[in-house]
């Protein structure tokens, strides 16, 4: 990779960031909205949209960090392409993410969302998602300060 490249890459993973940034930040939002609602047996439309708010926003968040900011993080490092399952190991390893069980868990419950077809279903999704987002938010993080000790991305304030 010349040295463009790595520039352009390094734009790029920038970018990335901010997007994954702002998705979390905007997760966390219907994070604290759904907790508010609670557990009830009957919820209202407005509630129901909350809760599938917050499966998108998590599904979003996920993607983005996974197929965006590691993959590209990763072509900065000149490592290889590899199935998740080592990426994830691999990342643990070099203190990229928290926890690679933990990337699994996200990585099977964005599964799950994606195929869950009835309200009902995302509805006993919700308690999961709203766990496991702080998952998400805490390997970000840690992924955040392997970026920061590359000089890759700007301090946040």
């Amino acid at each position: 990779m010349n040295q463009d490249q790595q520039q352009s890459s390094i734009e790029l993973l920038q970018a990335e960031w901010a997007l994954l940034r702002a998705a979390l930040d905007t997760s966390q939002l219907s994070v604290n909205k759904c907790q508010a609602i609670g557990n009830k047996g009957l919820y209202t439309f407005e509630e129901q949209e909350s809760f599938d708010s917050l499966t998108s926003k998590f599904s979003r968040a996920s993607d983005i960090f996974t197929q965006k900011v590691i993959r590209t993080l990763w072509i900065l490092l000149h490592e290889p392409f590899m199935p998740f399952i080592d990426l994830m190991n691999k990342c643990e390893k070099m203190s990229i993410v928290q926890s690679a069980d933990q990337m699994f868990e996200i990585r099977d419950l964005r599964n799950q969302i994606a195929h869950e077809y009835l309200p009902d279903a995302l509805q006993e999704l919700v308690p999961e998602v709203i766990e496991i987002s702080a998952h998400l938010n805490d390997n970000a993080l840690t992924c955040y300060s392997f970026l920061l000790q590359r000089n890759w991305i700007p301090q946040s304030p």
